[in-house]
């Protein structure tokens, strides 16, 4: 049985790393209202973004620009990995990096050549472990405020490779923010540019209206500046929404090691009772024999 003394150091222990705990699920907090915040903000551009260039490529067609057209060989896929730079948030990096496992396994290759641009820490480390090419690293972005440029500048760099044969496809694995108990790990491909399926469209018997976009110059000049715009759209909400789920992930994992520290003092406590009770107890059957010795 433990001593009186280590049951207390224990106790102040656990009592340190709750505090701890409580004081990173308020700022977890406190971040996670900025950062969902301007999550909210950008998705119903991204959406509208999104329906306006799905109407766009429809009208002009296929072969409208390079970013359409899929490679005839696909040997070099890269892929943007999204991932936090500090832990402490629970499964979440594992959950991202497990995605990209599966999503290999899953769309074998033959001589397959990937490449990575990392944005976070975890996600470079991951990469130096399993060997894997890394094309850029952008580091202190995730979790923290950044701007549209972080992605146009990025974006940039991956549509001009794309289009100078680097790459044959480009992929982007991120989290999606659910709820805040929920954060789904998504892979996504960005290039060659998929079929834009816009929002909303009606089903077979359905008569919902869709609104007819009036093009200004034509849709194939028009889809030349804002096919590239639409990769950096959607890399600037993967981030966003990765950098909401890493708030919303920590502040879960932080509160469940602060309901581990009170259950863990609650424990050491009883057992330090126990033990104060059985010290008691031993002196006292001390006293009793030591003057029963002196009757005799």
């Amino acid at each position: 049985m433990p001593s009186l003394r280590d049951v207390q150091l224990k106790i102040q222990g656990v009592k340190k790393t709750k505090q701890i705990t409580k004081a990173m699920n308020m700022v977890a907090t406190s971040r996670l209202r900025s950062a969902q915040g301007a999550m909210d903000g950008f998705r119903p551009y991204a959406r509208k973004f999104s329906e306006v260039l799905g109407s766009l490529a429809e009208k002009a067609g296929e072969g409208a620009s390079p970013l359409l057209i899929p490679k005839t060989e696909v040997q070099k896929i890269h892929i943007i990995l999204c991932t936090s730079d500090r832990g402490l948030c629970g499964g979440f990096n594992i959950n991202l990096t497990d995605a990209v496992k599966h999503h290999i396994k899953s769309h074998p290759v033959e001589g397959a050549q990937y490449s990575f641009s990392c944005f976070g820490k975890k996600g470079r480390d991951w990469c130096r472990k399993n060997q894997y090419a890394i094309s850029d690293a952008y580091l202190g972005i995730i979790g923290s405020k950044f701007g549209f440029n972080i992605a146009s500048v990025s974006g940039k760099k991956l549509v001009d490779a794309f289009l100078n044969d680097q790459y044959d496809e480009v992929y982007i694995v991120y989290s999606e923010f659910v709820t805040m108990a929920r954060q789904l790990p998504v892979v996504k491909k960005l290039l060659p540019v998929p079929p834009i399926e816009k929002e909303g469209a009606p089903t077979a018997g359905s008569s919902k209206y869709q609104a007819e976009h009036i093009c200004e110059p034509s849709p194939q000049e028009l889809l030349g500046e804002l096919l590239p715009r639409s990769i950096y759209v959607q890399i600037f909400r993967a981030l966003l929404e990765t950098s909401t789920s890493e708030h919303a992930a920590r502040r879960t994992a932080m509160d469940n090691a602060t309901k581990a520290c009170n259950d863990m003092i609650q424990s050491l406590t009883l057992a330090y009772n126990k033990a104060r009770q059985a010290s008691i107890t031993a002196d006292l059957m001390d006293i009793v024999g030591g003057a029963e010795a002196l009757k005799g």
